[in-house]
């Protein structure tokens, strides 16, 4: 069973303003200002960038949906590369039906006529038979082209994740950080660093966005 991903570097920044908020709140500023000589904050800040790993770890799942979300509008944005490969498939998926059906019509068609012009010949029964065999093939094909087509309206459903789906995760995650994250952590420092400050679990809103 895996962790809550661990913090990327892109994301750091966020973090960061993250912890100014929540260091930003009255109870923590109450408490470090009874800290001797004013570094008190630098330590406390120190002491939660070095942690950034567990104390978002706390906020996980919001982390993880950020991540996968921004995943899927990146992989929507990138360009695909027109190789042989991925042109030639859709287009044998297009044509095979169209020639295995018009092939069959015509081997049937002619079959069935020289059958009536001379039933004992051995062409005709041939051609019959090699024209029920591409009406075969024709029929496979476009259950394959449709099913392909199915697979990918089901899979392209949701569509790609617009901006406002990415930046709303975003928001998602740094609000769960703020509200659960850093509360007990800061906390728990403050009470390391100044065993006599009073420390309350703050009481935050929303981080605003930058």
């Amino acid at each position: 069973m895996t962790g809550p991903p661990r913090l990327r570097p892109e994301d750091r920044p966020d973090f960061d303003a993250v912890l100014r908020l929540a260091m930003g709140t009255a109870e923590i500023r109450t408490a470090l200002s009874a800290g001797p000589g004013g570094r008190a904050g630098d330590r406390l800040r120190s002491r939660a960038l070095d942690a950034a790993d567990e104390i978002a770890a706390a906020a996980g799942p919001e982390y993880a949906a950020c991540l996968a979300v921004r995943a899927a509008g990146r992989r929507a944005a990138a360009p695909r590369p027109a190789t042989g490969h991925h042109t030639l498939l859709p287009a044998l998926a297009v044509l095979t039906p169209v020639v295995a059906a018009t092939s069959a019509t015509f081997l049937l068609l002619f079959g069935y006529t020289l059958r009536l012009a001379d039933p004992t010949a051995a062409l005709p029964g041939s051609l019959v038979t090699a024209g029920w065999v591409f009406a075969a093939v024709a029929a496979v094909s476009t259950l394959v082209a449709l099913a392909a087509l199915l697979r990918t309206a089901v899979r392209e459903r949701g569509g790609p994740p617009t901006a406002e789906r990415v930046e709303q995760a975003r928001l998602d995650w740094r609000r769960a950080l703020l509200a659960r994250g850093m509360p007990p952590h800061l906390n728990g420092y403050v009470r390391e660093e100044l065993p006599h400050a009073p420390t309350h679990t703050p009481r935050t809103g929303p981080p605003c966005s930058d």
